[in-house]
C-alpha cells in the first residue's frame, strides 16, 4: 500500500475513535446528577421545618404549650366563715344594730331582721351568729345550724358604713313568754365567747315580743334576703 493510502486509512480510524469518545462523554454527562439544566439537576437544598408541619424525618415538630400558673384564692377575700386574722374583730363601740320586722302590720312580731352597721373608720369582722338574750330567758337564742358557712370559709370584712345581717325567729306553736328587752352580744374568736359588752337593741315598733323554745337565729350574712330565707317559712 502506498503512502497516500496509509495516510487515508489512518485518518479514517482517528475519525471513528474520536466520534466514539465524544459519544461516550456525552452519555456520561447525561447520566450524571449534576449534568443538564432541567428540574432536579442540582443538589437538593434542605428546607427548614416550620412549627406544626412534618420535618425532614417525617416527625411533627409542633411547639410545646407553655405552662401557665393556676389562680389561687386569696384568703379573707370573701365569705363569712373561719377568720384569717387579717382584719380585727368588731367591738361593740364599732357598730350599731337595729331591728325591723317582716310581719304584716297588726300581726304579732315573729320574724325580725337585725342589721349591723360598721360605724367606725376601719374595716372589722363579726364571727358566727349574734348571741341574743330575750328578756329573762335562761340562755341565748340558739343558732340555725343550716345557716352556718362552709368550714374554712373566711369571714368577710365589713367596710366602714357597710352592713351585715342576721334573721331572728321568735316563736312557734306553743306556750310563749313575754320579753320587753333584747340584747345582742358579739362573739369573740372562740365559739360561744363574748366580745365586749352586750348591745341593747329596740324591738321593731313594739314594746313587747313573745318567744318560746322555737326561737332561733341565723349566722351573720352579707345579704338580708338570704338571712330571711331561713326563717320566713316558719
Amino acid at each position: 500500500m502506498n503512502t497516500a493510502a496509509r495516510t487515508s486509512h489512518g485518518g479514517w480510524k482517528s475519525c471513528v475513535l474520536g466520534a466514539a469518545t465524544a459519544a461516550a462523554l456525552l452519555a456520561s454527562a447525561a447520566c450524571s446528577p449534576n449534568g443538564g439544566d432541567g428540574p432536579g439537576d442540582g443538589k437538593p437544598t434542605a428546607q427548614p421545618s416550620t412549627p406544626g408541619t412534618p420535618s425532614a424525618t417525617g416527625s411533627p415538630s409542633a411547639p410545646k404549650p407553655s405552662a401557665t400558673p393556676s389562680a389561687t384564692p386569696t384568703p379573707g377575700a370573701t365569705g363569712t366563715g373561719g377568720g384569717d386574722g387579717a382584719v380585727a374583730l368588731c367591738a361593740p363601740g364599732d357598730v350599731s344594730i337595729t331591728s325591723s320586722t317582716e310581719d304584716d302590720k297588726g300581726q304579732g312580731v315573729r320574724h325580725i331582721l337585725l342589721t349591723l352597721t360598721n360605724t367606725s373608720k376601719k374595716a372589722c369582722k363579726v364571727y358566727r351568729y349574734p348571741l341574743i338574750q330575750l328578756g329573762d330567758a335562761q340562755r341565748p337564742v340558739p343558732e340555725i345550724k343550716e345557716s352556718a358557712p362552709m368550714p374554712g370559709t373566711p369571714y368577710e370584712a365589713i367596710a366602714p358604713g357597710k352592713q351585715t345581717y342576721a334573721a331572728l325567729l321568735l316563736n312557734g306553736p306553743m306556750d310563749e313568754a313575754p320579753a320587753k328587752t333584747m340584747t345582742v352580744q358579739l362573739q369573740d374568736t372562740e365559739p360561744g365567747s363574748k366580745k365586749g359588752a352586750p348591745i341593747k337593741v329596740a324591738f321593731p315598733g313594739v314594746d313587747t315580743v313573745y318567744y318560746n323554745d322555737f326561737a332561733k337565729v341565723t349566722h351573720w350574712m352579707t345579704a338580708s334576703g338570704l338571712a330571711l330565707r331561713f326563717i320566713m317559712s316558719s
